[in-house]
């Protein structure tokens, strides 16, 4: 089977890790699997890829080395992978209590 067949029947992060051949601690993976992921993802749409296989698996594997190494000393806030972790903090919106009332 070619790369791009056996990525096709990849669906969780630990079938990507265990596939290239990835160490990875079970506990991080759980907590983080969508995160890793996606900063898989990102990793790999920021670069070229060659167009030998060979040298697209080692990037494959840099790339999701470096993802999954993104969480094992930091967690999914401090990294910020997903949009709602991006977004500012709490916002503090006035309502004067005259716009509560229902006018009868």
């Amino acid at each position: 089977m070619s790369l791009e067949e056996d990525l096709e029947d990849l669906v969780s992060a630990e079938d990507f890790l265990t596939y290239f051949g990835v160490p990875f601690d079970q506990s991080v993976v759980h907590v983080n699997r969508l995160h890793i992921l996606q900063r898989f993802h990102d990793y790999l749409s920021a670069i070229p890829l060659p167009e030998d296989e060979t040298a697209q698996q080692a990037r494959y594997v840099e790339c999701l080395t470096r993802a999954y190494g993104d969480f094992v000393n930091s967690d999914a806030a401090t990294e910020k992978v997903f949009k709602v972790f991006q977004q500012a903090g709490p916002q503090t919106v006035f309502v004067p209590v005259s716009s509560l009332r229902r006018d009868a």
